[in-house]
């Protein structure tokens, strides 16, 4: 029978089905008599007695009367969380295990207790500053904790599919969005002259291939943190003066990319256009989450970025985070973008912190598998346009348009000179300092635009690097032009320890030389990896290059117009981190699972085997059972850490124990840890572009 408040007389106006129901009436008679009691005898033997006080706490027990009797009729507020009476009074706590994963919680539970009714969204989500309505909500709305196993589950209705992809082949509606002149003119430029030539036929290659059909448009908010005022970078300014390029380079590539394949783009470039342009779509800056549909499927944003938008929209910045991919030069390590663990063991970093799945952070080259490659495309002329020369002359390009790079360089330069005609591209003034560092033989063509660059490289035979910048696109532009790159090599590697440059960055990389993609994906005889100190070594293998005649030009797949295209799109369709389900993409029929030795991080143990470690693929391997399979074991005991070295096995003299992964976003390639042994996911990969497998697509 449905209980129901009825009017008339006693009988009539409660009627309760169950023992249970009765119980709870019969305490709030037992609590008012007593209370009522306590307030007359007061009054009597008490006459200065706060009457008030006791009014407050009476009016109190009977809301709390009012909500358990609503909360067993089974009351919901609209919108709104409000806690089961059990669960009110005795689930709302976390053991230390529970928030293992939520580093967070405890944090945002603190604040809420001192502020919940700073701003009336928490009181609409149910927030009445109690801890159990105060869980419920940062578990529930803003997903900060657990969520407690006996809440209600609620049932997410299926995405409906929308509009598809429409493949884009007019340059001038890409143009139109790009209305600053000042921040868009270099990356304009570049993209006219790819468009025919390099774009064009390369989305007609997938187009014809059937890569393209089917797909779902997305909706995609860029934000370019580095063009922005507050940066303070001015990269865009200083493109034409000698500043660098790369990020121009990579964020063209990114934008032109998504345009061409046909998705729904909106595009920032100031704190200012980003909050209008998130208030155009109904996002507001806020301390709580929005109830609303979110306005984009991805985000595609650098870091500088990310903090612009966390200040643009408060709160609801939490709601945005799966859909974040964070364009990452040098790349985010996992130890350094879970904040609790980068916390307690000194990872430091003023650009890590993030919490964010490491997947979404991606990078100029495949260099960290627990990132995602993004890369970029080389410019170069095609096989139709190319200048054909049987022989190149002895003539050498220095990498380096800055004047500070060629610091301390003429004595490696005066080596080269004995061999090579050498021209420089830096950008020019008539001070004393600018005369003083460039050596007398050097002809500077000064700073000149794309075309000129590559006819200078069409004309060149050795492209030297001066050990700075580090990992850029111009070795890569030069080898496929047919040039030799001369790489400097460093002895120690160069890492966050020895070398100002990577100091706080969130990565313990280690460079062994100036590009260490072209040191280890190309090698020779386009690329000599050369230690330009050592006199002999430098001469002998200048003599080497002398000695050679044409190289070919080489290009990897993965770097150009086509391979860029082909990994854009199948990321945009497939990389899902707003799932609450396991990933599904790369398809598990990639998996090779791989053990590693004492001390070996699944990068190596991949890398050694000719896979690649994917981190997507941990969590099913992250169990003993996997452990104990594969290392043929058996495990006396098991333990769940937060570290980067689970799944892993340390071997004893009588007993074996598994330890296990806790925290989702510290399964890690990179790491290892002296007296463990990795339990790897590796998977294969396409020639010419190890971003996908081979089944992938």
């Amino acid at each position: 029978m449905r209980n129901r408040f009825c009017r008339g007389g006693w009988r009539r106006c409660f009627s309760y089905s169950g023992r249970k129901s009765w119980l709870v009436f019969l305490l709030f008679i037992v609590l008012w008599f007593y209370t009522m009691t306590s307030f007359i005898l007061l009054n009597r033997n008490e006459e200065g007695t706060d009457s008030q006080l006791l009014k407050g706490k009476i009016l109190d027990l009977s809301k709390r009367y009012v909500k358990a009797v609503a909360l067993e009729k089974g009351g919901r507020g609209v919108g709104k969380i409000i806690p089961d009476v059990e669960g009110s009074y005795g689930k709302c706590s976390y053991t230390d295990e529970e928030l293992t994963g939520f580093p967070n919680c405890m944090k945002k539970t603190e604040w809420m207790r001192m502020f919940w009714n700073s701003d009336k969204c928490y009181g609409y989500h149910g927030v009445d500053g109690t801890d159990c309505s105060i869980f419920l909500y940062l578990s529930e709305v803003e997903k900060w904790c657990p969520k407690f196993s006996w809440r209600p589950k609620i049932s997410i209705p299926i995405k409906q599919s929308g509009p598809k992809a429409i493949i884009q082949k007019d340059k001038n509606i890409l143009f139109a969005m790009m209305d600053n002149p000042e921040k868009f003119r270099w990356m304009k430029m570049r993209i006219s002259r790819m468009w025919d030539t390099l774009w064009m036929p390369a989305v007609e290659a997938l187009d014809q291939r059937g890569e393209l059909s089917g797909r779902e448009q997305k909706k995609i908010l860029i934000h370019l943190g580095l063009l922005t005022k507050e940066s303070g970078f001015k990269i865009a300014e200083k493109a034409f003066s000698g500043g660098p390029l790369g990020e121009l380079v990579q964020w063209a590539d990114i934008i032109t990319s998504l345009f061409i394949l046909g998705h729904d783009i909106s595009l920032s470039y100031s704190t200012h256009r980003l909050t209008n342009l998130l208030r155009s779509k109904g996002i507001a800056k806020s301390s709580c989450p929005t109830d609303s549909n979110m306005p984009f499927d991805v985000v595609y944003i650098d870091i500088v970025g990310l903090k612009q938008m966390r200040k643009s929209t408060g709160g609801v910045f939490n709601q945005f985070k799966c859909m974040l991919r964070v364009i990452d030069t040098f790349g985010t390590e996992p130890a350094f973008n879970a904040e609790h663990y980068a916390k307690a063991t000194g990872h430091r970093s003023s650009w890590g912190k993030w919490n964010l799945v490491p997947r979404q952070f991606m990078t100029m080259f495949p260099h960290t598998p627990d990132n995602s490659f993004m890369g970029f495309v080389v410019e170069h002329y095609p096989p139709a346009k190319r200048k054909q020369t049987a022989v190149r002359q002895q003539r050498a390009l220095v990498y380096g348009k800055d004047l500070a790079m060629w610091k301390d360089a003429s004595r490696y330069l005066n080596t080269i000179h004995e061999k090579f005609e050498i021209h420089g591209t830096v950008f020019q003034n008539e001070t004393v300092q600018f005369q003083a560092a460039l050596p007398s033989y050097v002809r500077n063509h000064g700073i000149v635009n794309g075309t000129r660059i590559q006819q200078l490289l069409q004309e060149t035979k050795l492209f030297i690097g001066l050990g700075f910048p580090y990992e850029g696109p111009a070795p890569l532009e030069a080898i496929a032009n047919g040039c030799i790159f001369l790489n400097p090599s460093f002895d120690p590697p160069k890492n966050a320890k020895n070398t100002k440059f990577f100091e706080g960055k969130p990565t313990q990389r280690a460079f062994s030389s100036q590009h260490p993609y072209a040191e280890m994906f190309i090698g020779k005889p386009h690329v000599w990896t050369v230690n330009i100190y050592n006199r002999a070594e430098l001469e002998g293998a200048l003599q080497e290059i002398s000695n050679i005649g044409t190289v070919e030009p080489l290009l990897p797949f993965e770097y150009t117009c086509e391979g860029m295209l082909q990994r854009v799109s199948v990321y945009v369709q497939h990389q899902d981190y707003c799932s609450s389900a396991l990933p599904t993409w790369p398809p598990l029929s990639a998996l090779q699972v791989m053990t590693a030795d004492d001390d070996v991080s699944c990068k190596k143990a991949c890398s050694n085997l000719g896979l690649v470690c994917e981190p997507s693929f941990f969590h099913h391997i992250n169990k003993k059972s996997a452990i104990e399979e594969h290392f043929a074991t058996t495990c006396s005991s098991e333990e769940s850490v937060e570290d980067v070295y689970p799944p892993a096995l340390k071997q004893g003299r009588f007993r074996n124990k598994c330890y296990l992964q806790l925290t989702d976003i510290l399964f890690s390639c990179a790491g290892s840890k002296t007296g463990y042994r990795r339990l790897c996911p590796c998977r294969d990969f396409i020639h010419g572009q190890v971003a996908l497998c081979r089944d992938c697509l």
